[in-house]
């Protein structure tokens, strides 16, 4: 079996099984498959220390690297996050708001409980990373706040 056959298998447990990601190392190297929203996944390749990236993978688009100085709020808990409060109402935040400590960002859903999210910041929310209505893992990070 290739190596691009093996990860094809892989996405089709990822998608078979409903997962949002699935880690297997394969002698050397480490493949991490994430399921980004309903549908999409990606797959990377993290070498091994020494070994140079396996050349079949694909590797998913970069996206912005935070500024040095902003704060990222990461996921307290598993859960589904929603940026309202309900459907069809105003999210909590946007991006290029303003936010205060204290203030709601969004509701992780958890063993039907509603958990609001509070920012330890005040700043500008940059980038809201999870999509709304997808499923966040613990520690999973969810906003980047610039001071």
């Amino acid at each position: 079996m290739t190596e691009r056959e093996a990860l094809a298998a892989m996405l089709d447990i990822v998608r078979e099984h409903d997962l949002d990601a699935l880690t297997v190392r394969v002698g050397a190297s480490t493949y991490e498959l994430v399921a980004r929203t309903e549908g999409a996944v990606s797959a990377a390749a993290a070498p091994s220390a020494g070994d140079a990236p396996a050349s079949a993978a694909p590797v998913p688009a970069a996206s912005p690297a935070a500024a040095a100085n902003a704060k990222k709020v990461t996921a307290p808990i598993i859960g589904v996050f929603y940026r309202s409060p309900a459907p069809g109402v105003e999210s909590f935040v946007e991006v290029g708001d303003r936010v205060e400590v204290g203030q709601v960002l969004c509701i992780l859903e958890a063993m039907k409980l509603m958990n609001e999210i509070t920012s330890d910041y005040a700043g500008i929310v940059r980038r809201i990373l999870p999509e709304n209505g997808a499923l966040v893992s613990l520690g999973e990070e969810m906003f980047w706040i610039e001071p």
